[in-house]
C-alpha cells in the first residue's frame, strides 16, 4: 500500500465539523490502495467540548499520532491550534516521513496556517503535498472591505500567505469547486502543475446506526404531534441572512399557514461554545415569531446529537445562500435519517438538482435578483410541501442519487486525485 500523512491539528473527541472529512477519508482509503496515518494535536490543547462518543466511529486499526501544543494563556495572544503547534507538528511529520517513508502528504485546512507547512515540509523532503479546502482561505465576508479592522487585516494575511503555501503543490482538492477556484486563478502556473478536484462531505450510513447503540436522548426539543417541526443543523452561511429575513418575513405574513410548523436552528450562534450566542433569535424577535415558530439553540452540540434530533424531526430544512458554493452533505444527512428536505438554495447549487432527481423533498431556488420573491411564495411552498410530507415514504427517494455523496464514493474520488498526483 501507498502511505498517505493526513496532517489535521482537530480529530476525535473533538466536536468541530472539520474533524468528519480526515476521519472518513481514512476509514475507506484503504480500500483503494492508500494506508493513511492521521498526524494531529492531543485534545487536551483543545479549546472545544469534546465528544468521546466520537472516537467510536474511528477505524479499529487507524494509526493516530499526537503532537503537543502551546498553551493559549490568559491573555489567549494566540488561540489558533496551528499556530500553536506549529513548530510540533512540523517536526513530527518530518520523523514519520523520514521513518515510514510516506508517498504523500495531505493538509485539509482550516486551520489554514497549516498549509504553509505543506510547503515547508515539501522543501525539506521533497514529499508531494496536497491541500484539501474545507473552507476558502481568501475569502470576501462581512466587515472585509472596511480598512485596517480585524476581518480586513485578516484577507490581506491570507492573500500574502496563501501563494507561499500552494506553490509547489501537487493537489488542491476543496469541498466544492469554488472553494479553491479562486486559488488558480491567482496563482496561475499552479494549473500546469497540479491536479485538482472538488470532493463534497462524504455521508457514513454506520454512523446513524451507532446511535441506536448508544442510546442517545433528544434533549433541545420534545416531538409534539400535531406540529411539523424541521431541524436546521450547523453554522449560518454569511450571505444566508438575506433571504433568511425574507422567510420570516413570509412567516409572520401568513400567520395561519404556518401555526403548525416549528423551526429548529441547531448550532448556528456567533460563538460555537457559548449558548446564548444568538444569531437567529434577534431576526426572529424583529418578526414576532421567537418561541412560536422559530427556535434556536446557538451552541454547537456532538455531531451524534445532532443525529438524534435529526431523527425525531418531521423533516430538515436546508438553507443555502446568495453564493452558488453550496454543496447537497446536509441533504444526504437528511437522507440518510429518511426525513423528506425543504430547501432553499441558489439555483447554480450542486444540492438543487440532486433534491429533484431524487424527489426527496421541495427546493426553492433563488439567486441575487429574487430573494425577495420569497416573501411571496416561501408560504405557497409550505402548504405543497405539507402535502408532500403527508405522502412521504423514505422508499420512494431514490438514493442511488445520493451514492455519489457517500463516504465511499467520496473517498474514491480522492485516491484518483492522489493515484495522478503521485
Amino acid at each position: 500500500m501507498k502511505k498517505i500523512l493526513i496532517l489535521y491539528p482537530h480529530f476525535p473527541p473533538s466536536n468541530l465539523a472539520g474533524v468528519h472529512r480526515p476521519r472518513l477519508f481514512a476509514q475507506y482509503l484503504p480500500v483503494f490502495g492508500w494506508e493513511p496515518i492521521i498526524l494531529t494535536v492531543h485534545e487536551k490543547y483543545y479549546e472545544e467540548t469534546l465528544d468521546n462518543n466520537l472516537t467510536k466511529l474511528l477505524p479499529a486499526k487507524l494509526r493516530v499520532e499526537k503532537v503537543t501544543a502551546f498553551s493559549i494563556g490568559k491573555l489567549r495572544l494566540i488561540g489558533d491550534i496551528g499556530l500553536r503547534a506549529f513548530f510540533q507538528l512540523y517536526q513530527k511529520a518530518k520523523e514519520l516521513i523520514r521513518l515510514e517513508k510516506i508517498d504523500f502528504l495531505y493538509i485539509p485546512i482550516p486551520s489554514f496556517y497549516c498549509a504553509l507547512l505543506g510547503r515547508l515540509i515539501h522543501e525539506f523532503t521533497g514529499i508531494k503535498y496536497g491541500i484539501d479546502y474545507i473552507d476558502p482561505w481568501v475569502h470576501e465576508f462581512p466587515g472585509t472591505n472596511k480598512k485596517l479592522s480585524r476581518h480586513w487585516w485578516s484577507t490581506q494575511l491570507a492573500k500574502f500567505l496563501e501563494p507561499i503555501a500552494v506553490k509547489k503543490a501537487s493537489l488542491i482538492t476543496g469541498v466544492a469547486e469554488g472553494y479553491y477556484e479562486g486559488v488558480l486563478s491567482r496563482n496561475p502556473l499552479l494549473k500546469k502543475n497540479i491536479v485538482a478536484g472538488a470532493m463534497p462531505y462524504g455521508g457514513e450510513p454506520k454512523d446513524h446506526e451507532i446511535i441506536k447503540q448508544l442510546n442517545i436522548k433528544s434533549y433541545l426539543f420534545e416531538k409534539k404531534k400535531h406540529k411539523l417541526q424541521f431541524v436546521y443543523a450547523g453554522a449560518m452561511l454569511p450571505k444566508a441572512y438575506e433571504p433568511l429575513e425574507s422567510i420570516f418575513a413570509s412567516i409572520a405574513a401568513n400567520a395561519i399557514v404556518f401555526e403548525d410548523v416549528e423551526f429548529h436552528f441547531i448550532g448556528t450562534g456567533k460563538i460555537t461554545t457559548d449558548a446564548r450566542s444568538y444569531n437567529i433569535k434577534p431576526l426572529a424577535e424583529k418578526y414576532g415569531l421567537w418561541h412560536k415558530t422559530i427556535f434556536e439553540y446557538p451552541a454547537r452540540i456532538p455531531y451524534l446529537d445532532v443525529l438524534v434530533h435529526l431523527n425525531i424531526a418531521d423533516a430538515v430544512f436546508v438553507l443555502g445562500s446568495t453564493e452558488p458554493h453550496y454543496t447537497p452533505s446536509k441533504v444526504y444527512q437528511a437522507i440518510l435519517a429518511n426525513k423528506p428536505v425543504l430547501a432553499v438554495l441558489h439555483e447554480r447549487s450542486q444540492a438543487t438538482p440532486v433534491l429533484v432527481q431524487s424527489n426527496a423533498g421541495i427546493v426553492i431556488t433563488i439567486n441575487e435578483q429574487t430573494i425577495q420573491q420569497l416573501q411571496l411564495n416561501f408560504a405557497q411552498q409550505m402548504i405543497a410541501f405539507k402535502k408532500f410530507v403527508d405522502g412521504f415514504k423514505p422508499e420512494q427517494v431514490n438514493k442511488e442519487v445520493f451514492e455519489q455523496y457517500s463516504a465511499y464514493s467520496v473517498t474514491k474520488k480522492l485516491a484518483s486525485f492522489l493515484d495522478a498526483a503521485l
